[in-house]
């Protein structure tokens, strides 16, 4: 009987707004994933490969929500960091 290892692959290309929130996206996926730089460092894609379709999915559920969480912390400091350079007069 002849049976087929099928593979179920999911690919996502990320960019943040600069090159520093990029890299800290993909730093949070180091431990996870093998990341591959486009040529330009501005933006990085992984791939997921499971043999199930449920496995994938939960796997792409757990590294999309800790992109998620750092990218929210990356605007919560970058809001912080605008009110700290901001300033009002008083006359």
């Amino acid at each position: 009987m002849n049976t087929v290892n099928a593979t179920w692959r999911l690919t996502l290309q990320v960019e943040s707004t600069d090159k520093d929130n990029t890299k800290a996206l993909a730093d949070a996926l180091t431990t996870d994933e093998a990341i591959e730089w486009d040529d330009g460092q501005t933006s990085f894609r992984f791939s997921i490969e499971e043999s199930k379709a449920k496995d994938l999915r939960a796997m792409w559920n757990t590294r999309v929500r800790g992109l998620i969480a750092v990218d929210s912390l990356l605007g919560i400091i970058s809001d912080s960091k605008q009110g700290e350079h901001s300033s009002t007069q008083t006359n």
